[in-house]
């Protein structure tokens, strides 16, 4: 026997028992004729006595940082406890022990104030995972995969897996390929995702289905990207948006009590997409605080969206007159910042990523008063109908953005979370869930010069507008049948209603700009089903890895994946991917044609 008990087990109830540990060495401290080492294990950390006899031995043969050890002992209550750790009250007098593995010096500390950076702990992940910041991490992983199976357990889904090796339809993002060696010069792809696997089993009758699953994408990566990450894939039949919505708000609201003891009682707040970006300038707003976006001036025709126009053309201030939009954020508390500050600020939206030429601002002062950058073109009387636009209240400062309609709302996005930013609004530990509903069907390439399919090409419209998909100069106008869910600020999880008869889609396609062979040769298997009884479905998938790093507070869904891979889509400890050897490639018949230099 190894072990009786773990290293977080014992307390000071268990006095005077005989126990076995065994763990890594976390620390070894010597005190004369005495050594206390802290044994460490996936579950906790105990403190070890050795005395003045075994300190001899250890003397002669000492011990090492992560060296595997077993010790036996009796339970003893500590003279120095240690409140910070649940086995703080309790030591082990060792009478005995053994080293069953030794270990090298560590290239880095295994502790959470670790001294090894980013590429080190990568190399190594083994050890880094043996860190308690890391373990926590991926305890929660685990949390919330359970809470969701047991969820969608008890509402009837049953979890059926779906193949790895399929066949590449490249849209959107690029496909990982695979080559087959059965069968040459053919490939298979790997999903990017199980869309029409879980149609099909819709089909099928399956009419509840989910899936913890790996997909993967091969595209540029950030900190919330991996070339592979999980999704909680989910599909129903027989079933509106309503249905979906509420199925699944439940289910993230189980996941939340589970493992963060949170309670939300009431639903979750629902926005249009068009509401979103007018008010926040993106499709997944950050609703933990308000900073709303006003516009003062629109390249919409409503009179409601041009608020300020006459204002503004009457100023002569000609980068207001002519700019698409002309929008502004109320940053609450901030009157008094300083030319410093405000000097700043115009740096920052000046730079290439925000993209913009200056910064206006207004200072609505604690007394009434107003200062401002374009006091030359507007009077006070101006400057005070501006406030009463943005909703701003004495003491704030009025940030203003002017120029095309799609950068300057991007800019105003980012400048608002920015300022949330800098103000701590955007607290880890507050969390804020909404539904973004009435998505465009279709968004406008000018790469292409057509329209792409804003999410997939199975999603439906909505059911009254059905029928514009016969009228491609209507494209613009229909609403999809599809919803994400947000959570602060990030796109948490997504969805539609799909198509399920077989004229729609090929009505889908051709807007696509898909001809009929095309849409056959890449998706008849689906076209085919279509016709054997295809019952009306929809569903919705969860970015686990993300839900992860959310409810962890952190910005990068790395820390909760135990081998993720580099910026660059490696894998610094395999050293992958690399190159095969020459007889892998002769059977695949593959030869390479990389141009050096």
């Amino acid at each position: 026997m190894y072990r009786t008990h773990t290293c977080g087990e014992l307390r000071n109830e268990d006095r005077g028992k005989q126990v076995i540990l065994a763990g890594w060495v976390q620390t070894i401290r010597k005190f004369g004729a005495i050594t206390f080492i802290d044994l460490r294990d996936r579950y906790g950390i105990t403190q070890l006595l050795f005395g003045e006899s075994l300190n001899k031995q250890l003397d002669g043969d000492p011990l090492g940082r992560e060296f595997v050890l077993q010790a036996t002992g009796i339970v003893s209550e500590r003279s120095n406890k240690n409140p910070n750790i649940p086995t703080g009250e309790i030591e082990i007098n060792v009478s005995s022990f053994q080293v069953l593995n030794r270990s090298l010096v560590p290239p880095f500390t295994i502790q959470d104030d670790t001294d090894g950076g980013d590429d080190l702990r990568m190399k190594y992940r083994y050890l880094d995972l043996r860190r308690n910041i890391v373990k926590r991490n991926l305890h929660l992983r685990y949390e919330v995969n359970r809470a969701a199976r047991n969820y969608l357990h008890h509402q009837g889904f049953i979890d059926i897996e779906t193949p790895f090796l399929i066949k590449s339809t490249p849209e959107g993002a690029r496909d990982f390929v695979v080559p087959s060696r059965m069968n040459p010069g053919q490939f298979y792809a790997l999903p990017q995702s199980p869309q029409t696997f879980k149609q099909l089993l819709m089909i099928s009758g399956y009419d509840r289905y989910y899936q913890v699953v790996k997909c993967f994408r091969d595209e540029d990566l950030r900190a919330d990207r991996q070339p592979e990450f999980t999704q909680i894939d989910c599909e129903m039949s027989f079933v509106e948006q309503e249905d979906i919505l509420n199925t699944f708000e439940g289910m993230v609201k189980f996941i939340f009590k589970e493992v963060k003891g949170i309670d939300f009682t009431e639903k979750f707040e629902r926005m249009s997409w068009e509401d979103a970006m007018r008010y926040y300038g993106n499709d997944k707003p950050d609703i933990r605080f308000g900073m709303r976006l006003a516009e003062l001036k629109s390249p919409f025709k409503e009179e409601e969206r041009n608020t300020f126009r006459k204002e503004i053309e009457a100023s002569g201030f000609k980068v207001f007159n002519d700019a698409e939009l002309v929008g502004a954020i109320a940053v609450p508390g901030c009157s008094e910042y300083s030319r410093k500050q405000t000097d700043e600020l115009t740096e920052w939206v000046k730079r290439p990523q925000i993209g913009m030429a200056g910064l206006a601002f207004v200072k609505y002062n604690s007394d009434g008063t107003l200062k401002s950058s374009v006091d030359k073109f507007f009077d006070e009387a101006k400057l005070k109908s501006l406030t009463e636009k943005c909703g701003a209240k004495p003491g704030d400062l009025i940030l203003i953005l002017a120029g095309k309609e799609e950068r300057t709302r991007k800019a105003l996005s980012d400048l608002r979370l920015e300022m949330g930013e800098r103000l701590g609004l955007r607290k880890a530990e507050e969390f804020k869930l909404l539904w973004v509903i009435d998505f465009p069907l279709f968004e406008f390439s000018e790469e292409d010069n057509r329209y792409v399919a804003r999410h997939h090409p199975f999603t439906s419209p909505k059911p009254e507008q059905v029928h514009l998909l016969s009228d491609s100069s209507q494209y613009g106008n229909i609403k999809a049948n599809a919803y994400d869910m947000v959570l602060n600020g990030n796109e948490i999880g997504g969805g539609s209603i799909r198509i399920f008869q077989r004229d729609v889609q090929e009505k889908m396609f051709v807007a696509l700009g898909m001809s009929k062979e095309e849409a056959q040769n890449k998706f008849g298997f689906l076209l085919g089903a279509f016709e054997y009884g295809a019952p009306p479905h929809g569903g919705i998938a969860f970015g686990f890895d993300r839900l992860c790093a959310i409810l962890g507070g952190s910005e990068s869904i790395r820390d909760f994946i135990a081998f993720p891979k580099n910026n660059a889509g490696r894998d610094v400890m395999l050293d992958a991917p690399s190159s095969i050897d020459e007889k892998q490639m002769e059977e695949l018949q593959i030869r390479l044609d990389v141009k050096k230099g």
